[in-house]
């Protein structure tokens, strides 16, 4: 009876497991995708106001980036809920520290360029 009970449990685990692995999966896919057609969109939309000199050209393009690097962050944490090795964990830590260096990057940015706007 006790075994019959651990089979139970570990097939219920492991079927646990499988659905949570494709959730993060299709989640992964979803934001993955949303970051970069952020990224795109504030591209194209940028290159049109920097087109028509539009001032704040610099900021909406950095808050697009930001924004869609905010996404793929997001997917990477994702990720660490399904990666079974060190090695990839290792990974995933470096993306993320990058993206997140990035995102930092881009929020001062938007900083210094409102306070160079505020000024003139």
């Amino acid at each position: 009876m006790r075994e019959r009970e651990e089979r139970m449990l570990t097939h219920i685990e492991q079927t646990l497991e499988f659905i949570l692995e494709n959730i993060a999966s299709i989640a992964i896919i979803l934001f993955e995708f949303i970051g970069v057609c952020i990224i795109i969109w504030s591209g194209i939309t940028g290159f049109l106001k920097w087109l028509r000199h539009a001032g704040d050209t610099g900021v909406y393009l950095a808050r697009g980036l930001a924004m869609g690097l905010e996404f793929k962050m997001g997917s990477e944490i994702l990720r660490t809920v399904i990666v079974r090795e060190w090695q990839e964990i290792g990974i995933v830590a470096g993306i993320i520290a990058l993206r997140a260096a990035l995102t930092f990057l881009l929020h001062w940015e938007i900083k210094e360029e409102e306070r160079t706007e505020k000024k003139e």
